[in-house]
C-alpha cells in the first residue's frame, strides 16, 4: 500500500505524471489485446511478450515531451500525444470488430474515399466497454482542471530524458528479439499483421508498415518496363484454353453483372424457421439455364468490395494492404472489362449504384476501366428512409435504374451493386416481414433478414427482364463479393447452420469464404451445378471466352473456369490457399475430406504443399509487382487501345444517353428506342413502400458527385 500511496502522490511531478500516462495507456492497450483483437496467444512465452510489447512504444513516445522544459509546453503536448496514441488504437479496435484485421498506412492515408456512410456502420461496431479507451483522458484533464494534479514547474534533467529514451529502446530490442525466438524472420517473411502485432505492439506496426509503404512508393517511381518478363512469362504459361463447348456460348449477349453485397454461399438453399432465405436466388441457382458454382470462393483483402470488382474486372488480385481502388485507382492503368468488351465487341457499359460516386474512389478507378456510364446516388431520390448508410436500398435501385439502363445502346455490360444486406444489416420494418435466424447475436439474426429483402429485389428485376425482353437476350452474372458474417462472429453463426460452435476452428472459417457464382442464360438448357474450385480472379477470363473474346493477349492470373486445364489452387490475399483436396490456414494444413488438421503430413504431401504455397506467393507477388508500379503502362496488347480518363465524365449521364440515341437515329439498339420510343417503365412491378413516401430534406447518405460544377 505505501508504494501505491507514494506512486500516487508522484502525481504531482512531471516523472509522476509521464510514468501514471504510460500505466495507464499500457492498460487499455491490454484491454485491446485480451478483449477485442484475436491473437492467437499460446504459451507464457507469447503471453509475457504480449504484456511488454505495449511498454516499449508508449515510453518511446511519451517520452518525447520529457525533452521540454516550459511546463506550459510539457502538459499539453504529452496528453496530445497520448490522445492521438489512443485514436490509433481505437481506430484499429474499430476496424478489426469489422475487417479482422488492422489498420495499415495504405487504409488510413484511403480513409476519405472510403469514410462515406461508415457513421452507422462504426457506431453498430461499438461495444460498452469502449468507454475504458477514453475514460483515462477525461479523468487526467479534469484532475488538472480541478487541480487535483498540480502542475510540475521544474523542468527534469535532460539525462533523465535520455535515459527513458534509451530504456525504451533497449525494452524495444529485448522485445523484437524475444519476437524472433518464437517467430523467426518475423519481419521480413510475415504474411499476417497479427504477428507483428502480437509480438511488437499497434504502434511498431504502424511504423513497420509506414516504412514498407514508403518503399513501395519509391519502387513504382522506378519501375522499369523490363520488369514486365517474369509476369508475362508467368501469365503466358498459365493460361489455358477455354472449353470449346463452351467458347460463345453467350456471344452477342448482353451482360448483366449482379454484385451481391456480402452475400456467402451458405445463404443458398438455406432454411430459417422453415421458410427458405433466398427462394428466388435458389431457383435461379438450381436451373437449367444456370451454370453455378458451388466452390467459389471470394479473395479480398482490405478493399473488401472494391477488391472484389477489381478481381472481377481485371483479374488481378487486390493488395496486400489497403484498397488498390483508393490507392492506385486514380492514375494507374487498367485492362479491364468494360473496356476490353467496348473494343472488341463494341459494347456499352455502366454502373448502377446507389451510393455516393466517391466512395472507395470509384468516380475515379472506372474511368480508368473505360466505364462509360456511371449512375452514383446524385441520380437518384435517396432522401429519407429510401435509403441505408451506404445508399438506396436494392428494390429502389432495380426500379430507378430502368430509365439509365433503356437508354442504353446494346449490347451492354452493365453492373448493380447492391448495398441492402451490408453490414450492420438494418432494415425499416416496413420493408419486411421475414424473421432472422435466433442465435442471440443481432447481427447473425439480421443477416438472414436483408438478404431475404435482396433475393425479393431481385426477383423483382428478373420480372421486368422477362416483360422486356432483356432476359432472354442477356448474360446475367450473379456473384457474392466477400463474407457477411467475419470470422470472429462465426461461432455464433454456427448455430444457426447446424454446428458445434465449441469445435469450430480455422478451417471452418476458411470453408465459409464460399460465395455464389452463376451464369444464369434465360431460355437455355444445358447448365447445372459445377464443383471446380475457383475464385474470383477466373471469373474475367471465364467470362471473355462465353462471350466469344479471346483472353490470350491480355495479362490475367486467373482461368477460364470451364478449361479443362482450370488451375484449382485458390489463393486468398493472405498467403492461404484452397484446393480440391486441401486447405492451408497460416501453415496449418487440413483434410478436406475429414476437416481435420493433417499433424504429421509425410514427405511427398509436405512437397506438395510447399510447391502449392510457392505457387500462391509468386502469384500474389507477380500481381502486386503489377499493380504497384503500374506496369501496365508499359504493355501494349493487339488491337488494345489505353484507356484515357478524360474521355469520361460521370455527370448528366442521362443526358449524354439520349443525346446519343438523337445521333444514331434508326440506328439506335437502346431497349427505349426498340419500344418505339416509350419507357418500359411501367413494366416495372415492385412493392417497395417508400415509393409511396414524399420527398424530404433528410438524408442517410451525404450526396456528391465529383463531376458535377452544376454548383447544385
Amino acid at each position: 500500500m505505501k508504494v501505491i500511496k507514494t506512486f500516487w502522490e508522484k502525481r504531482n511531478t512531471r516523472l509522476g505524471f509521464f510514468s501514471w500516462l504510460v500505466l495507464l495507456f499500457w492498460i487499455k492497450t491490454l484491454i485491446a489485446y485480451f478483449v477485442d483483437f484475436h491473437l492467437g496467444i499460446s504459451g507464457i512465452f507469447q503471453w509475457f511478450i504480449l504484456l511488454i510489447n505495449p511498454l516499449a512504444t508508449t515510453g518511446l513516445l511519451f517520452g518525447l515531451a520529457i525533452y521540454l522544459r516550459k511546463a506550459r509546453l510539457f502538459y499539453p503536448i504529452i496528453i496530445i500525444i497520448d490522445i492521438a496514441n489512443t485514436v490509433l488504437l481505437y481506430l484499429n479496435v474499430i476496424y478489426y470488430r469489422e475487417f479482422t484485421d488492422f489498420m495499415t498506412i495504405s487504409t488510413m492515408t484511403g480513409y476519405s474515399k472510403v469514410n462515406q456512410g461508415l457513421s452507422g456502420s462504426s457506431l453498430a461496431l461499438t461495444n460498452i466497454h469502449d468507454v475504458l479507451y477514453w475514460l483515462d483522458l477525461v479523468v487526467i484533464v479534469v484532475m488538472l482542471l480541478f487541480k487535483w494534479i498540480r502542475i510540475d514547474h521544474r523542468p527534469l534533467n535532460k539525462r533523465i530524458g535520455l535515459t527513458i529514451t534509451s530504456l525504451a529502446f533497449l525494452l524495444f530490442g529485448v522485445n523484437l528479439t524475444l519476437g524472433e525466438m518464437d517467430r523467426p524472420q518475423l519481419l521480413t517473411r510475415t504474411f499476417d499483421r497479427t504477428y507483428v502485432v502480437k509480438y511488437l505492439g499497434i504502434d511498431a506496426f504502424t511504423v513497420y508498415d509506414g516504412v514498407n509503404t514508403q518503399h513501395t512508393d519509391a519502387i513504382r517511381a522506378t519501375a522499369k518496363k523490363s520488369e514486365l518478363r517474369s509476369i508475362l512469362k508467368y501469365t503466358r504459361k498459365h493460361y489455358t484454353s477455354p472449353n470449346k463447348s463452351m467458347y460463345g456460348k453467350a456471344k452477342g449477349k448482353n451482360v448483366i453483372v449482379l454484385h451481391l453485397e456480402s452475400f456467402q454461399q451458405f445463404l443458398i438453399n438455406k432454411k430459417i424457421n422453415g421458410k427458405e432465405v433466398t427462394p428466388f436466388l435458389n431457383k435461379i441457382y438450381n436451373s437449367q439455364s444456370t451454370y453455378s458454382f458451388d466452390n467459389f470462393f471470394h479473395q479480398v483483402g482490405q478493399g473488401k468490395t472494391s477488391d472484389a470488382e477489381n478481381l472481377l474486372e481485371t483479374s488481378t488480385f487486390g493488395l496486400s494492404q489497403g484498397s488498390l481502388f483508393a490507392q492506385l485507382g486514380s492514375d494507374n492503368t487498367f485492362q479491364a472489362a468494360p473496356s476490353i468488351l467496348n473494343q472488341r465487341e463494341d459494347y456499352s457499359s455502366a454502373v448502377f449504384h446507389g451510393n455516393v460516386a466517391s466512395f472507395w474512389n470509384r468516380s475515379a478507378t472506372y474511368k480508368n476501366m473505360g466505364y462509360q456510364y456511371f449512375f452514383d446516388a446524385s441520380y437518384y431520390d435517396t432522401s429519407g428512409d429510401r435509403s441505408t448508410g451506404y445508399g438506396l436500398k436494392d428494390k429502389l435501385l432495380f426500379h430507378d435504374s430502368v430509365p439509365f439502363l433503356e437508354n442504353l445502346q446494346q449490347p451492354f455490360y452493365v453492373k448493380y451493386i447492391t448495398v441492402t444486406n451490408h453490414f450492420p444489416y438494418t432494415l425499416d420494418s416496413e420493408d419486411t416481414t421475414f424473421k432472422g435466424a435466433n442465435t442471440g447475436d443481432n447481427t447473425v439474426d439480421n443477416y438472414f433478414v436483408t438478404a431475404h429483402y435482396l433475393d425479393q429485389s431481385i426477383k423483382e428485376f428478373y420480372a421486368y427482364l422477362n416483360k422486356t425482353g432483356l432476359a432472354k437476350k442477356s448474360l446475367i452474372m450473379i456473384y457474392g463479393d466477400h463474407y457477411g458474417i467475419s470470422n470472429s462472429e462465426n461461432k455464433k453463426l454456427a448455430k444457426a447452420l447446424g454446428a458445434n460452435p465449441n469445435t469450430w476452428n480455422d478451417y471452418d472459417n476458411a470453408q465459409l469464404q464460399r460465395v455464389p457464382l452463376m451464369f444464369n442464360m434465360p431460355g437455355t438448357k444445358g447448365g447445372s451445378i459445377q464443383h471446380q474450385y475457383g475464385g474470383e480472379v477466373d471469373v474475367l477470363p471465364t467470362l471473355l471466352h462465353l462471350l466469344g473474346v479471346s483472353s490470350k493477349r491480355y495479362i490475367q492470373f486467373g482461368t477460364d473456369l470451364f478449361s479443362k486445364n482450370h488451375d484449382q489452387v485458390v489463393a486468398f490475399r493472405n498467403q492461404d490457399w484452397e484446393t480440391p483436396q486441401y486447405t492451408s490456414v497460416s501453415g496449418t494444413l487440413y483434410s478436406n475430406a475429414t476437416g481435420s488438421e493433417i499433424k504429421n503430413p509425410s514427405k511427398s504431401l509436405q512437397a506438395k504443399a510447399a510447391k502449392i504455397q510457392a505457387h500462391v506467393k509468386n502469384e500474389l507477388s507477380l500481381s502486386d509487382s503489377l499493380n504497384e508500379k503500374n506496369l501496365l503502362r508499359f504493355y501494349k496488347p493487339k488491337g488494345f487501345k489505353a484507356v484515357n480518363a478524360r474521355d469520361f465524365n460521370y455527370s448528366d449521364g442521362l443526358q449524354k444517353e439520349e443525346k446519343l440515341e438523337d445521333k444514331l437515329a434508326k440506328k439506335s439498339t437502346s431497349l427505349l428506342s426498340e419500344n418505339n420510343d416509350k419507357s418500359t417503365l411501367p413494366f416495372y412491378k415492385t412493392d417497395a413502400p417508400e415509393l409511396n413516401h414524399k420527398s424530404t430534406d433528410s438524408n442517410r447518405i451525404k450526396i456528391t458527385n465529383p463531376d458535377d460544377n452544376s454548383g447544385k
